[in-house]
């Protein structure tokens, strides 16, 4: 089984660019290679407190033959520090490679 893994990370800022580049490294180093949709990003709206807000973010994938959900949790808490995100969302697909 193999699993694909889907970050959608904020664009924040004049950092993005430098965001990014750190997520790359860090999931390339981890998972020996990561694919980034940074030509599309995706446009995000929710309700808060009555207000729309928005955002725009990448969607930055891996794939892994195991999942370590203890991994990712820990990853998560410190991308969205990093970020100074109240969520980030990380999601995961169980796919069969052709």
């Amino acid at each position: 089984m193999s699993y694909l893994v889907e970050i959608l990370v904020p664009l924040t800022g004049d950092d993005g660019g430098m965001v990014l580049k750190r997520v790359q490294d860090e999931l390339t180093r981890a998972f020996g290679g990561v694919t980034m949709h940074v030509n599309a990003p995706a446009e995000g709206l929710w309700k808060d407190e009555g207000d729309v807000d928005h955002d725009k973010s990448v969607v930055v994938e891996v794939m892994t033959e195991e999942l370590s959900r203890q991994w990712w949790v820990t990853y998560k808490r410190d991308v969205k520090l990093r970020l100074g995100q109240d969520e980030i969302v990380i999601r995961a697909a169980a796919i069969e490679r052709l």
